[in-house]
């Protein structure tokens, strides 16, 4: 099965953590996130992947560098989902077509299934349909059409965001511009289901990565699926338990606690005399001090917490940096989900314990404290001593 894989967007909901990368590179356990895309498509069956790129391209392509059987188109403006897909028309022979999303988490097993199921489309049962196009089916499965984001939704039956096209519909995706300006993959979708043979494909498994509590749920997925693997420089010293993966060139120092599932990557350094528990990734290059607790988090590459501090439920973009005593909130006393700010609105995170979203370079002073739902924009600064409770775009 010939597979399109959408990785041209930029990703302002998971903004400021894309302001210097697209989405698709975010790191998810040990690859980036468009990396688990193409993987799992080639485990599943694909016999070509096509990505189309766009947005900071040259990143998408050096993740994807190592795999030989990719090729990429370019999308000149991100225009739609169905312009993406016509961006690469040229570069699929006559034949069906799957399209994935770039951003998007599948079980090889469903895709396996969307493969096999001649004309379909990937279907999940969620808690909120009110959020997703929700699909529309007969009594044998076959999809009749698509409500996007209904306010009264006829069933808890979502699109997620994975296609298997016939042939014909490469003649199909010159559809018309919608309300909000862009060329729909949902209205070749709705061409497809008129011919009566679109199946809807229930997945087993699925995770939309859009904002940075999904990227916590992303790594969390993904970690829990380690084996134990020590190769890296483990002190006498330290405690290690359950899934705990050191790769070759990282460094973990004595009196450590390492509860897995976590991943600690080359050249990184934990401790002496730190704890790391729940899901948690240490990116490349990236160091865990003495006497710092870091939990369920994911620290990118080259990211510092230096000594004496906490951090829980929290993502720190690359190269941040934590003064002594820098301290994470990530429990409201009201125990209600903890909110964060997306473009501007404030938006529930479904998540009781979250702590802070840190850009690209962000270094707070000693003794900083940071509430709960907090966003640091790329390269802001605290001063020593601080109580965060706002946002801060920029350096004080």
């Amino acid at each position: 099965m010939q597979t399109v894989v959408l990785a041209a967007g930029e990703g302002t909901r998971m903004r400021p953590l894309t302001d210097r990368r697209p989405k698709p590179t975010v790191p998810v356990a040990d690859r980036t996130l468009v990396e688990h895309v193409v993987d799992a498509a080639t485990a599943a069956g694909a016999s070509r992947v096509v990505v189309v790129v766009g947005y900071a391209a040259d990143a998408v392509r050096t993740a994807l560098a190592d795999r030989p059987a990719v090729e990429f188109v370019r999308q000149p403006r991100q225009r739609g989902t169905a312009d993406a897909v016509r961006a690469a028309r040229d570069a699929l022979d006559d034949a069906p077509f799957a399209v994935l999303n770039g951003d998007v988490l599948y079980d090889r097993a469903s895709l396996e299934r969307l493969y096999e199921s001649g004309p379909g489309v990937g279907a999940a049962r969620v808690e909120h349909p009110e959020r997703y196009g929700v699909l529309q089916t007969d009594d044998d499965g076959v999809v009749q059409g698509i409500v996007e984001k209904p306010a009264d939704p006829s069933s808890d039956l979502v699109n997620a965001g994975a296609y298997v096209f016939p042939a014909a519909a490469r003649k199909w995706l010159d559809v018309d511009e919608s309300d909000r300006g862009e060329y729909e993959l949902t209205d070749v979708l709705a061409r497809a289901c008129e011919a009566g043979t679109t199946r809807a494909v229930t997945v087993d498994r699925w995770l939309d990565v859009g904002r940075p509590w999904e990227l916590l749920a992303a790594n969390e997925w993904r970690l829990s699926e380690l084996d134990r693997r020590l190769a890296g420089e483990v002190h006498a010293d330290a405690d290690l338990r359950g899934p705990v993966v050191v790769e070759g060139g990282a460094a973990v120092d004595a009196g450590v606690v390492i509860e897995g599932p976590a991943l600690v990557r080359a050249g990184a350094s934990v401790g002496p005399n730190a704890y790391v528990r729940g899901a948690t990734l240490v990116g490349e290059g990236a160091t865990v001090g003495h006497g710092v607790e870091v939990k369920n988090s994911v620290l990118m590459a080259g990211a510092t917490v230096g000594h004496l501090s906490y951090v829980g439920d929290s993502v720190l973009g690359r190269d941040v940096n934590f003064g002594a005593g820098t301290t994470v909130a990530n429990l409201r006393h009201d125990d209600d989900d903890v909110t964060v700010r997306v473009n501007g609105e404030p938006t529930a995170t479904g998540r009781r314990k979250f702590g802070v979203v840190c850009g690209d370079g962000v270094k707070t002073g000693i003794e900083t404290a940071l509430n709960a739902g907090v966003v640091l924009g790329t390269d802001a600064r605290t001063a020593p001593g601080e109580t965060v409770t706002r946002d801060r775009d920029r350096s004080i």
